[in-house]
């Protein structure tokens, strides 16, 4: 029997591409999102790249009881691939009650249905920000947390604290935080990919929409950071290789695999990127020059950051094996099918 599983936050840039990926492997999936940063019409490239629609209920899990609404629905769910939140550094510090009400809420009300409904684990949607600047790189999973930079980080160290402490408490769950590094890229059919509503808040759809002519100019936030060209360092992994990991870690609970309560992993390339290496790989990989700006740095952001992902290698068994110029090839060839589609 095919088991259920809930996307959260399905219709989103990683959501979308991990929903295809659980589908290609077998899975039935249940997709919920409120479409506060997606769109509804995700759901019709997914269809067209596996076959299958994924169910679909437009629901706010930060409201208890439209949540219970849909564990009542789908009695079969085993597991949650939970990626439901707000996730823009930048507009977290602006806006810092909304990213802790969004993403803390929300989590809550999923963990409190499980036991109910008998749903056997949850993957959470983590990150590296939880490692704030490390002391040491790469970072590895027994990297000590520090103070998050930002209040998105916070409600990832927070959210980390609470899956944790739910598990200790004796809730007969299993869970697995997927730290990931900074994903980029789309699905190579195009169908699907990064399409944030409005201004985009991350370098890659700002850096195509600019490509293509939506936007003025990038900005590179700083070229006075302690690196080789002054510019941020990140981990830019692709999306359809960090979709893959989910499935990898969800088959790990499915097949009671699990060696500890809650277990830990880097999901990354284990390479540092610069933003002006990243600018520069663009335009060699697609032969398109990019108007950017060196402007001051941006409140939030960590100098430089990148993972050891031994542990995911060899326990999940997962790799990252695309290269650098592919995967933007790809952020390009779906910002130029959203054109071809009248979108942007």
């Amino acid at each position: 029997m095919k088991e259920t599983i809930l996307v959260t936050g399905g219709t989103g840039f990683i959501g979308s591409h991990t929903t295809v990926e659980l589908q290609q492997a077998g899975y039935d999936v249940v997709i919920v999102d409120n479409l506060s940063n997606s769109r509804e019409d995700v759901l019709d490239g997914i269809e067209k790249i596996t076959g299958i629609r994924p169910a679909f209920e437009k629901v706010d899990l930060r409201d208890a009881s439209a949540t219970e609404a849909v564990f009542q629905k789908y009695p079969k769910i085993s597991g949650i691939i939970h990626f439901a939140a707000s996730k823009a550094v930048g507009e977290s510090v602006q806006k810092p009650l909304l990213y802790y009400h969004n993403n803390i809420v929300s989590l809550i009300n999923v963990l409190s249905m499980m036991p109910k409904y008998g749903v056997k684990g949850i993957i959470f949607s983590s990150s590296c920000t939880v490692y704030g600047q490390p002391d040491v790189l790469p970072a590895t999973e027994e990297t000590p947390i520090k103070k998050a930079e930002s209040p998105y980080g916070n409600t990832k160290q927070i959210n980390e604290e609470i899956i944790e402490d739910t598990v200790k408490s004796g809730s007969p769950i299993k869970a697995i935080l997927l730290r990931y590094f900074n994903p980029i890229g789309a699905h190579p059919s195009a169908l699907i990919g990064e399409m944030p509503n409005g201004v985009p808040q991350n370098l890659i759809p700002y850096l195509t929409q600019t490509a293509i002519g939506i936007r003025k100019e990038l900005s590179v936030f700083g070229d006075d950071y302690d690196t080789p060209d002054g510019s941020c360092i990140r981990d830019y992994i692709y999306v359809v290789d960090l979709a893959k990991a989910h499935v990898c870690a969800m088959t790990r609970i499915m097949e009671d695999k699990t060696t500890e309560p809650v277990e830990v992993y880097n999901i990354g390339t284990g390479r540092g990127t610069s933003v002006l290496e990243l600018i520069h790989a663009f335009e060699k990989a697609t032969g398109v020059k990019l108007n950017y700006k060196i402007v001051g740095r941006r409140a939030g952001d960590i100098e430089k950051v990148w993972g050891n992902v031994d542990k995911a290698n060899k326990v999940l068994g997962w790799k990252a094996e695309t290269p650098l110029e592919d995967v933007l090839a790809s952020a390009w060839k779906w910002q130029c099918a959203l054109r071809e589609r009248g979108i942007m």
